[in-house]
């Protein structure tokens, strides 16, 4: 049975807030050839097929097509029946395949994501020593087949200068590094300002999702991510300034594991005597339990618009989830067996058999305290030896909808003193107008997790602008400047610095990930893997990373940090990735075999744009009225057939150098035009961006049709766990929610008529 992704560790990013990231790899016979895609009938785009043979994006496969009748995934099905001594790699691609039951399969990205993280037993009689040794080759297979499909197209990975009024001392001996940035690290800092205060820029908007950032998303504001840092706080497990995960002692007085005779995992956590909240309250186990009892409701999952399932990985999730306050019995229960409340200060979660060997285990005892009127109002939870159970009145409706849906709307926006905080912090107040959030200290702060509490009494973040940031550091407007990149900002960063007598003093550290060129994979040309590669051929990603970061940074070839150990491993395991060397004429070539070798009117391809034809068994409705943002070139019908425009319309944010070089290299590149591409753009703030990418109006912007395929932004693999087993499902309930790029993976199909 499919784990359905969203596990225990979704909670520990969301409560711990830790942002997104070991060894030997098989090196199979050179003489083994390139296997072929287990089901007949669907070919896959690696092997040869006539330049006028349709190739559908795995989207249009799917389009029509009923889950758990017509298809389901792969790893479904053979996830279980199969380990990592039976992958065959391809001597010329590096992809991964495997044979069973006389069928070779070619592993998609939902089913290496998977593997990565619940295959890492070692199988008996293995060349592989240890779980390190099998994560690390499962994670060489992710990437180089991450690296075929380009879900995303990283064009620089930079050094990153943070900068500081020389007054906040401790710097030097607490540096920032990719993993401990400065929401966490001034907790060990100090200031000798007048105030004892400090304020951060962030040229990022706070939108005021403080109290659980990702709220509405999957992907939260780098702003609000940090607030939510300072506030909330007391994790039974932390991550580490190191990037790892550990036990936070300064919660947990004792952590058990129990290895169940069902195959399930029980942790049971006792906590310290004397936690208490900013206002005094105290904390109890009861605390670490409401938001993964809330976020397992439909109540949750109606307040947001998607699916919550924040407890998807426990005991007893499918019958609690189910639950709707009326309906108990018959496989649906008010009760959530998975988690136990056991005393005042303590309480268990007993884990699922599938998902008891995963390779972070660890993250499934992570819990973050709230308040109960937080997300429960003036309910409660209580537990009478089965399990947590919601106390009479949470699942009330009016009509067709729970009350208590839009107080966990009220609540994520919360952005006063109403609700005590668990954090280092509390938020005094926040300025819409501004887009600028007051902190100050909350006295009843034990300490993280190495016991470390904060001194400086107020912390101010405040939106920076990129071009103005620098003056406003002079004149004292803002303390410390975070991320700065690019080679003229930091050029005049460090020159700022080296020319201030001291006044101010600067820290810089590799950074752990990219910027990127991201697609909406499943709208328009981008759904093509095709497009996606034949635009990366058209970039000089090399000259673009050494133009935009002045000499301080690099271009990498996949989702990785190039300093983390997995990738040093599968480095010098021989993993094969293309850098997409730029050539016109090898995108032209890639177009030409994916079909892109038409007019509008369905003649042969001459200049211009191209058109791919899209026979009607495959176009869905985005497909046949896919436009460009001027109205110039829209899908045409000639006969039966309809034909798409090579035309991608990007979205790409303002006051951002990143977007004002892609300009020049991406809308108005040589390459893109010789190769039959137009590019047409739009700019605007970033959360209007993000709206546009989720397709969903996730902070109140999207009008309701799509429309853009390409932006550009960042991402990051800071997690104390790379893991993105949740994010490559094609499983309709899962994949609107978490997919990080709405891309389907055709390898993850698994027919079943």
């Amino acid at each position: 049975m499919k784990k359905n992704l969203l596990k225990l560790l979704t909670l520990v990013l969301a409560l711990v807030m830790v942002v997104t990231v070991f060894a030997g790899c098989k090196k199979p016979d050179e003489e083994t050839d390139a296997p072929t895609q287990g089901s007949e009938e669907t070919p896959t785009e690696t092997q040869e097929q006539p330049a006028d043979e349709y190739k559908p994006s795995a989207a249009q496969l799917l389009n029509g097509k009923e889950w758990g009748k017509d298809y389901t995934e792969l790893y479904d099905e053979i996830g279980d029946k199969v380990t990592i001594d039976d992958v065959q790699e391809d001597p010329t691609t590096g992809l991964a395949y495997v044979e069973y039951e006389g069928k070779t399969y070619e592993l998609g990205m939902d089913f290496l994501s998977m593997a990565m993280v619940y295959k890492t037993a070692v199988p008996e009689n293995s060349q592989y020593e240890t779980e390190d040794d099998v994560y690390a080759a499962w994670w060489k297979y992710y990437m180089t087949r991450w690296n075929y499909l380009l879900p995303e197209i990283p064009l620089y990975s930079n050094e990153y200068y943070d900068v500081y009024n020389a007054k906040i001392k401790g710097v030097d001996e607490h540096p920032t590094n990719p993993y401990w940035g400065p929401a966490k690290a001034l907790i060990d800092w100090t200031s000798e300002k007048a105030d004892n205060d400090i304020i951060i820029g962030n040229i990022t908007d706070l939108s005021g999702k403080f109290r659980y950032s990702p709220f509405g998303g999957s992907n939260p504001s780098a702003a609000d991510l940090h607030v939510d840092n300072l506030i909330n706080g007391l994790e039974t497990v932390a991550t580490t300034k190191e990037g790892g995960f550990e036990v936070n002692k300064t919660v947990v007085k004792q952590l058990d594991k129990v290895e169940n005779e069902d195959g399930t995992l029980t942790y049971t956590i006792t906590l310290n005597d004397g936690l208490v909240f900013s206002d005094g309250t105290p904390v109890t186990a009861k605390n670490y339990l409401y938001f993964p009892m809330v976020f397992s409701t439909l109540v949750a999952s109606e307040a947001e618009g998607k699916d919550r399932q924040a407890g998807l990985t426990m005991a007893g999730f499918e019958e609690f989830n189910a639950y709707d306050g009326t309906n108990e019995g018959d496989g649906v229960s008010k009760t959530f067996a998975g988690l136990r409340l056991l005393a005042d200060n303590q309480f268990s979660v007993t884990v699922k058999p599938e998902y008891a060997n995963y390779y972070y285990a660890i993250s499934y005892a992570g819990f973050s305290p709230f308040v109960k009127e937080l997300w429960c109002g003036d309910y409660d939870i209580a537990d009478d030896g089965e399990g947590c159970y919601f106390t009479d009145g949470f699942y009330n409706k009016t009509g067709d909808s729970f009350d208590m849906a839009a107080h966990i709307v009220a609540s994520s926006n919360n952005t006063d003193t109403t609700y005590a905080c668990s954090g280092p912090y509390v938020v005094e107040s926040y300025d819409e107008g501004d887009k600028s959030a007051i902190l100050t200290l909350n006295p009843n702060f034990p300490g993280n997790y190495e016991g470390a509490k904060p001194s400086i009494a107020k912390v101010i973040y405040k939106k920076s602008v990129s071009a103005t940031q620098l003056d406003d550091l002079k004149s004292g407007g803002v303390d410390v400047l975070m991320g700065i990149t690019g080679g003229a900002e930091t050029d005049e960063a460090v020159a700022a610095c080296d020319n201030s007598n001291g006044a101010f003093v600067y820290t810089h550290y590799s950074r752990a990930g990219y910027g990127k060129l991201q697609f909406r994979n499943d709208y328009g040309p981008a759904q093509f893997t095709a497009v996606r590669q034949a635009i990366t051929y058209c970039l000089d990603r090399a000259s673009f990373a050494k133009t935009f970061t002045g000499g301080y940074g690099g271009v990498v070839d996949g989702a990785y940090y190039a300093g983390s150990w997995m990738y040093k491993e599968a480095a010098a395991n021989g993993m094969l990735l293309n850098a997409y060397d730029t050539s016109a004429d090898t995108a032209i070539a890639v177009l030409e075999a994916d079909g892109w070798i038409y007019d509008a009117n369905g003649e042969p391809y001459v200049e211009g744009v191209r058109y791919k034809k899209i026979p009607a068994e495959y176009a869905d409705e985005n497909d046949k009225t896919y436009k460009s943002i001027d109205g110039a070139y829209v899908t045409t019908k000639v006969g039966d057939d309809y034909y798409m425009p090579l035309v991608l319309n990007w979205y790409g944010t303002t006051d951002n150098p990143f977007s004002d070089l892609l300009v020049t290299d991406f809308e108005q590149g040589a390459n893109i035009a010789a190769a039959g591409i137009v590019i047409q753009k739009t700019t605007g703030d970033f959360n209007p961006m993000l709206d546009e990418f989720y397709q969903q109006a996730v902070y109140g912007f999207y009008s309701g049709t799509p429309m853009y395929s390409c932006f550009n932004y960042a991402t990051g693999f800071t997690s104390a766990a790379y893991d993105y087993s949740y994010n490559w499902s094609i499983d309709p309930s899962f994949y609107e929610n978490n997919s990080v790029a709405y891309l389907m993976d055709e390898a993850d199909i698994y027919w079943l008529s």
